[in-house]
């Protein structure tokens, strides 16, 4: 019977470990969901930014190539500006762990 019993308590917690697992997964894939959103949100806020710097004080005729190269490069030190941040966040996590 205690072999029995062993046996029950090995197999819920092989359950609960197999739950937890799917569970981590899920939490990955959110996790790179909220990273695509915020890289979204960034991206939009760089590109309203850019337009209203544009608007502000020009007259009605504004270069649509030159505004649309302006946002690009924001876009692009936005970028590289998030690459650095994630560079250091691994970094510390890093050296967290070592």
């Amino acid at each position: 019977q205690n072999e029995k019993e062993l046996q029950d308590v090995v197999k819920r917690q092989e359950e609960k470990m197999l739950q937890l697992i799917d569970k981590s997964g899920e939490v990955m894939r959110l996790k790179g969901e909220v990273s695509q959103l915020k890289r979204s949100l960034q991206r939009a806020e760089t590109e309203a930014k850019v337009l209203w710097e544009e608007m502000r004080g020009q007259e009605p005729k504004v270069d649509a190539t030159y505004v649309q190269e302006r946002v690009l490069l924001r876009q692009e030190v936005d970028k590289l500006r998030l690459l650095l941040l994630e560079k250091e966040d691994e970094n510390l996590l890093l050296s967290d762990k070592y």
